[in-house]
């Protein structure tokens, strides 16, 4: 029998996380204090998605891809400064950075992760 589809913290326009078939696929990930520089912006991501993780019976260990949105490239080696703070030697996943304009202004960066859950 297939695994089921789990959906977690299910609102009516998405849900921050779903499993199937072993993989955890995250929706896209935002600060809650768009105050912070980039550097506390992607820390505050970066918590978030670690939580949601740890959910999933899984962590940043087991990240198959990770997609980067920033309001502002300038924000680039900032944002790299956290991520490489955070990510584990020898288990940087395929990533993508990309310039895009996020939902709110305040916002400088999103996060999207698919990982291997449980």
């Amino acid at each position: 029998m297939p695994n089921p589809l789990q959906r977690f913290d299910v609102g009516p326009r998405l849900s921050e996380m779903a499993i199937h078939n072993g993989v955890a696929y995250l929706a896209g990930q935002v600060p809650e204090d768009g105050s912070q520089d980039i550097r506390g912006q992607t820390r505050q991501v970066l918590a978030m998605v670690d939580a949601l993780l740890a959910r999933a019976g899984s962590d940043k260990t087991r990240i198959l891809m990770a997609q980067i949105f920033l309001a502002d490239l300038a924000d680039f080696p900032g944002m790299n400064e956290a991520w490489d703070a955070w990510v584990p030697a020898a288990h940087t996943p395929p990533r993508a950075t990309v310039q895009a304009a996020l939902a709110k202004p305040e916002w400088r960066i999103e996060i999207v992760v698919t990982a291997a859950a449980g």
